[in-house]
């Protein structure tokens, strides 16, 4: 169980499909992130009259399928990961920032990427700044935010198995701290149980636009989600 990701379905192992880095918890600084802008002005541009150079111009980059600028020669490793589901969210950029290749290899970058979180956090920002609804866009896509839900009841009734979610946890605790720290990815210890539950069938009937969630939860059935759900929920936090 992740909210993020550090890796791609469409890209690596299964193994690593539920690691992930989430920046919903943390905001950046778009005037420091302008000057971090410099390591990608050499081959992008982004702002009013921004054109494709070398890589294409980054206006609207939130929300849209990876790929698919209008008027530029994507290598086919992009085209793969586009057609693949990858879309450009804050937690896509925030992975793909640290390590392109972990994305798409086999492209025309030479960025090595940004191995320093705050700066990543801080070029998200800039970018959002040329979104086309900035104020709109959240820094990520909903994860422990309220939703209505039309969810079975006899599904919320489920009485998960702590013993067994602690033996699911793996994946999850891969990512998200068993401790309950938020050290840049949201916590998901103590989270009431329903709240879980209505989450991750959110991911799994596609409600939460994320492609790795839906994957992840789209292999769970649901006494398995009710049993995490009740193992995260009745940790103890450091």
């Amino acid at each position: 169980m992740t909210v993020g990701f550090r890796a791609l379905p469409f890209a690596l192992a299964s193994g690593l499909l539920a690691c992930a880095t989430s920046v919903a918890a943390e905001e950046g600084d778009p005037e420091a992130g302008k000057e971090v802008f410099a390591y990608c002005s050499g081959c992008h541009e982004v702002g009013k009259g921004a054109e494709h150079g070398i890589g294409p111009h980054l206006n609207g980059l939130f929300g849209r399928q990876a790929a698919t600028q209008e008027g530029f020669p994507y290598s086919e490793s992009f085209k793969r990961a586009g057609t693949g589901g990858l879309e450009w969210h804050a937690e896509t950029l925030d992975v793909f920032l640290e390590n392109p290749t972990a994305i798409a290899s086999g492209t025309r970058m030479s960025f090595d990427g940004l191995e320093d979180p705050q700066e990543r956090l801080d070029l998200i920002a800039y970018l959002r700044r040329f979104s086309d609804n900035p104020r709109d866009i959240p820094e990520a896509d909903p994860t422990i935010q309220g939703m209505d839900h039309d969810l079975d009841s006899e599904i919320l009734a489920l009485v998960g198995d702590p013993e067994y979610g602690e033996y699911l946890s793996g994946e999850c605790v891969s990512c998200h701290q068993a401790g309950g720290a938020n050290d840049g990815i949201p916590s998901i210890v103590l989270w009431p149980e329903e709240d879980f539950v209505v989450a991750m069938h959110a991911y799994k009937n596609k409600q939460r636009n994320h492609p790795v969630m839906q994957m992840v939860a789209g292999r769970l059935g649901d006494e398995e989600i009710a049993a995490l759900a009740a193992y995260f929920g009745q940790l103890t936090t450091e």
